[in-house]
């Protein structure tokens, strides 16, 4: 295994133990059955083929394309190897993310992710598993490794995925920080730049009339600052009563995981929710 997959899977295992240790990991609020299925399956099926599949066929296309450009960018200094994967990686994401909530058959895609009525770490990767086959991000990502930007891309994966962690944990670790009025000047340029529990609670708020919800905006993964340029953002320091999916027929876990492959019949999805 690789080092920098050390590290994310020890984070990771830090923030589990959070969760363990004052919100609960195991029993979440209004958990199913099936949401434990859809977010083991979708996890395992993302660390064990999905991300792997992505990340070589972006290399793959991008020698088909410039079969000389291998390393072409090796001798770049790291923080501009890094911030290509900020733009192909992270800007990319920021759209597949705000065009799953805009376009139908992406968001059958994507509504998994939004589907529990808890937040946690556990729903990081959950997520039908042609979500992030289609992921530009991570083509573009192994596309950059084709080019030699590799340099980078430890230190961008462990920051990301810190943040991406830290944001639906259920440990809100900017409560505390947001009271400390000496820490307000830092913490209004942390909320701007990155995700935070806070602004990332509020895109899976539930009911958009709490004044907190934002289902429509706050899509950034690592920089939140993508929302900030691009209209999107909403900051309230306050957090949703409840999380989940609004005004939705109910799904099955099979839909969840597969959906094409996978529909609940007209009938099914007629019936209300259990």
């Amino acid at each position: 295994m690789k080092p920098e997959m050390i590290v994310i899977l020890c984070i990771f295992a830090g923030f589990t133990l959070l969760e363990v240790a004052f919100t609960g990991f195991f029993r979440k609020p209004g958990q199913t059955r099936s949401d434990a299925i859809v977010e083991a399956i979708s996890a395992g099926v993302l660390i064990l083929a999905t991300q792997p599949l992505a990340i070589a066929g972006g290399m793959a296309v991008a020698a088909a394309i410039a079969p000389g450009a291998a390393g072409a960018v090796s001798v770049w200094p790291f923080w501009a190897a890094f911030g290509l994967f900020l733009i192909f990686d992270d800007l990319t994401q920021y759209w597949w993310h705000r065009l799953s909530h805009m376009t139908p058959w992406l968001y059958k895609l994507h509504r998994p992710h939004h589907q529990g009525a808890y937040l946690s770490i556990r729903v990081v990767y959950r997520n039908n598993i042609f979500y992030y086959l289609l992921m530009p991000g991570l083509w573009l990502s192994g596309a950059l490794l084709y080019l030699g930007a590799g340099v980078a891309y430890p230190a961008y994966l462990i920051i990301k995925m810190t943040v991406i962690f830290g944001a639906h944990c259920d440990v809100r670790w900017d409560a505390p920080l947001y009271k400390v009025k000496a820490l307000s000047p830092i913490m209004w340029v942390v909320e701007r730049v990155i995700s935070t529990p806070a602004t990332h609670s509020a895109h899976h708020g539930k009911h958009a009339a709490d004044g907190v919800t934002h289902y429509k905006g706050n899509f950034g993964n690592l920089l939140f600052l993508w929302d900030v340029l691009f209209g999107t953002a909403r900051i309230t320091r306050r957090y949703p009563a409840e999380i989940g999916v609004e005004n939705l027929p109910d799904t099955s876990t099979a839909e969840q995981l597969l959906w094409p492959l996978v529909r609940k019949s007209p009938a099914e999805a007629a019936l209300p929710a259990e």
